[in-house]
């Protein structure tokens, strides 16, 4: 098995190819090691020192580390722990937990508009983030305001702001006047 890796535009986050699907569908988010228990892959990776993060995409795995970690350092460990995975036989996600599109489930008088979001966010943003190892969901709308949770590469990345402003803040309002702005929260 050869694994490529990539860098990110957040640069203590590295994207790991390992030729293989990952996920069937949808992505996964392990921002600590206390969330990994549903996925042996993600536990595996946190297993090595250094790592404070593991994001889970169609066919790659993106991990973040710690500050004061070096790639040099830990990467060779990481390389590893996703090789032995594959080997294993393991699932990647264990049987009965599933991964979602990610999206907040969203009623009401603005539930046209929701969609809209979703589906742009789906078919231009999400494929675009996706190439940095990262991805980008819905998680609400208010009052012309709409509310983006970023995980694996895109959170805490130097870059992001600018992403969720100029980019996709200006698409969304091009296509959907009902949009004011775009904002990030944490969840």
């Amino acid at each position: 098995m050869f694994i490529q890796t990539e860098s990110t535009p957040n640069p203590a986050t590295l994207k790991f190819l390992p030729g293989q699907t990952v996920l069937d569908m949808g992505t996964a988010d392990f921002p600590s090691a206390d969330t990994a228990g549903k996925s042996p892959l993600a536990g595996r990776i946190f297993a090595v020192d250094g790592v404070t993060g593991v994001f889970l995409g169609n066919d790659f795995v993106t991990v973040t580390k710690g500050d004061g970690v070096e790639w040099d350092h830990i990467k060779p460990a990481i390389l590893g722990a996703v090789m032995e995975h594959f080997q294993s036989g393991q699932p990647v996600i264990n049987d009965g937990d599933t991964a979602g599109s990610g999206h907040a489930e969203h009623t009401g008088e603005d539930a046209e508009v929701v969609d809209q979001i979703k589906e742009l966010l789906d078919s231009r943003v999400r494929p675009a983030v996706a190439q940095d190892g990262g991805d980008i969901t819905f998680h609400g709308f208010d009052r012309g305001v709409v509310y983006l949770h970023m995980q694996g590469a895109c959170a805490g990345c130097p870059s992001s702001t600018l992403t969720l402003k100029m980019g996709i803040e200006n698409l969304l309002r091009h296509y959907i006047p009902e949009v004011t702005e775009v904002r990030p929260v944490a969840v």
